[in-house]
């Protein structure tokens, strides 16, 4: 049976979580709800009924792909009727942020998140971390590759699984432009594709593939292997594994969350990203959907190294917010 990933927190929980939230302005201004755009499927994002219980906001959610739902803001503009947008990738956010759409957010919100995972500016704000990784079958693969780059080898011919148009994908290739420059990024994805690599259209297709038996590696976020675990409800042919420290193939994305400038609903905003970046409620997205929590010495999911030992490279989350750009090189080379 799939094992279905909710936020379900108790309402003495909740209490706590929200002691220290500043709904009375919310009140006085009468809001009765706020509207997320999520870039965070529903599985993984449910509606909070016991926020909306003891603040008496009701939580609408229009739930899409991050970077689908980027461009929709950005062409809704001012006029959006979005309050907060949350994404699943830092890239997503800073396309949002470089346009001005976002409000700056108080110093007094998100207080404990560390300023690395935090918008220079403060338009947004890190919610989980994820780490890029390969998944691949233990069995195909007895030597791991030590970076991306290995993956156009001839030995991994037809048997390397990506999904371009997944936005976490299209963070990393961000990632890669800004790390090696675009002209050795395209050469990397056109090695890829003479090299027949399979494309799926989500991370999840990528490792069910994998346990299949229809490839034998693919780049995924690190939390599939255990999302297609839960929902085949049994061990799969798949494991997870690191490139060597450094590599851009272990880049460190966030999920993250901003505020709309255009919203007339700030405070009740700044109420949420406070309760998602609580150690609570932080706890919860560790344990239920096996992202990372940023809380400095937060325990890492189980049977996972803590971040700081992941090995990743060091990348200024900002850098990924030219989204286009990395669309139109995919398209160029034919993956989009």
């Amino acid at each position: 049976m799939k094992k279905k990933v909710l936020f379900v927190l108790s309402l003495g929980l909740i209490a706590g979580v929200l002691s220290g939230c500043s709904s009375n302005d919310d009140q006085a201004q009468d809001v009765s709800e706020i509207t997320i755009y999520s870039g965070r499927s529903e599985e993984y994002f449910t509606p909070f009924t016991e926020w909306e219980e003891k603040t008496g906001i009701k939580v609408n959610i229009r739930y899409g792909d991050s970077a689908e739902l980027a461009a929709q803001i950005l062409e809704e503009g001012t006029n959006s009727p979005a309050d907060l947008f949350l994404s699943q990738d830092a890239g997503s956010l800073g396309a949002i942020s470089q346009a001005g759409l976002f409000a700056t957010l108080p110093d007094d919100i998100g207080v404990d998140i560390p300023s690395k995972f935090i918008a220079e500016d403060r338009s947004w704000i890190g919610v989980t971390g994820r780490t890029r990784v390969f998944a691949y079958n233990p069995v195909k693969v007895s030597v791991l590759p030590q970076s991306v780059t290995n993956l156009t080898q001839a030995k991994y011919r037809n048997q390397v699984g990506i999904a371009p148009s997944n936005a976490s994908f299209q963070a990393f290739i961000s990632g890669l432009i800004n790390a090696k420059g675009e002209a050795a990024a395209q050469k990397w994805l056109n090695d890829m594709k003479a090299n027949g690599v399979k494309i799926y259209p989500k991370n999840s297709a990528i490792v069910e593939a994998i346990d299949k038996g229809e490839i034998s590696i693919g780049l995924v976020n690190h939390y599939y292997v255990w999302e297609v675990t839960e929902s085949l409800g049994r061990e799969i042919n798949a494991k997870i594994g690191f490139f060597a420290p450094g590599d851009i193939g272990n880049m460190v994305n966030v999920s993250g969350i901003g505020s709309l400038a255009s919203s007339a609903k700030q405070s009740a905003a700044q109420d949420f990203i406070n309760f998602l970046t609580t150690a609570a409620v932080q706890k919860e997205f560790v344990s239920q959907s096996f992202e990372y929590s940023l809380l400095p010495d937060a325990i890492p999911p189980v049977g996972l190294l803590t971040l700081e030992a992941v090995g990743a490279p060091a990348v200024d989350l900002a850098s990924l917010k030219d989204v286009q750009r990395t669309q139109d090189l995919l398209v160029k080379v034919g993956l989009l």
